[in-house]
């Protein structure tokens, strides 16, 4: 299988902060490949050397087998980048920015319209508006036509879907799994863990570090204890007094519950009298399956 990226040991500092530190890892070809990690994790330095916009202190980047450092000129001409931030002209229609990215890459809308016509056929009807005055999620679909449009080798998208609502976020998704029938490699950094389970691998990184590779489902499995859900009305409140329970190992929020992981992976009756003292009559604590942000919390606890 063909290796779209070969990363070596790669490391940047900016002053006194290091960004990566010996990260190592590799993409295959139509692969979707995800990075997982907070705001400051490094997913977005690693994006910029992997697209030629910096040069890492330390390390070999390898990309569609040219180096990032030397090659970079014939690289650009294969790569797709879709920044965090919407960066098109939005002083230009929807169509001129389509027509203006397709001229810089030297070729046109129409020879590459069947690449992009499932997504851009969405903003289409509105090719005379300007691009300031989109929806988010016109706005991403537009930035993913433009990255699109001179057909590149590798796809790279740094949390795409940010801030767009869920039903366009899923359109999206349905759009990147179809790009693979054109042999596209997609790498993403995303902060939704529904999204990351949509990838074909997806790496977890913090603090500049690679923490886990692997499948989504196999990096859920290696999750090492029981887990717990607990609930109660006053959910803010259970959180601070199951991380004082002596029992406790950790207790974070999830959505409208907290899991939670107990010494010896079990807990007795007594929790609940601890629980009742404290206000909290009406808690229930079941077994729950852990999820990928489960283990990234668990090897991000690990790591510190």
């Amino acid at each position: 299988m063909q290796k779209i990226i070969e990363a070596s040991d790669i490391s940047k500092r900016f002053g006194e902060t290091q960004a990566l530190k010996d990260i190592s890892f590799s993409v295959n070809e139509s692969e979707i490949f995800g990075f997982i990690g907070p705001d400051g994790a490094g997913k977005t330095t690693l994006f910029r050397i992997i697209t030629t916009l910096l040069l890492p202190d330390d390390g070999e980047m390898k990309v569609l087998g040219m180096d990032s450092k030397t090659e970079f000129k014939e690289l650009r001409k294969n790569i797709g980048y879709m920044p965090g931030r919407f960066s098109l002209y939005q002083d230009l229609s929807v169509e001129e920015n389509l027509n203006f990215y397709a001229t810089v890459f030297g070729t046109t809308v129409k020879e590459n319209y069947d690449l992009i016509s499932d997504i851009y056929s969405h903003i289409e009807p509105f090719k005379k508006r300007l691009a300031g005055n989109l929806s988010g999620g016109m706005k991403q679909k537009l930035a993913l036509s433009c990255a699109l449009i001179h057909k590149p080798k590798l796809l790279v998208l740094d949390e795409p879907t940010t801030g767009v609502d869920a039903v366009s976020r899923s359109e999206f998704w349905e759009m990147l799994k179809k790009l693979k029938q054109y042999k596209i490699t997609i790498i993403v950094s995303t902060p939704y863990m529904d999204e990351a389970m949509r990838c074909d691998r997806v790496a977890l990184i913090q603090n500049g570090k690679i923490l886990s590779i692997d499948n989504p489902e196999k990096i859920k499995q290696g999750y090492s204890r029981k887990l717990f859900s607990a609930k109660a009305p006053e959910k803010y409140k259970l959180i601070d007094a199951l991380r004082k329970y002596p029992e406790t190992i950790t207790a974070y929020p999830f959505g409208d519950s907290v899991h939670v992981t107990f010494t010896g992976d079990k807990y007795d009756s007594s929790i609940y009298t601890y629980l009742g003292k404290l206000g909290i009559n009406d808690a229930v604590i079941s077994v729950t399956e852990a999820g990928i942000e489960d283990r990234f919390l668990e090897l991000m606890n690990k790591a510190e």
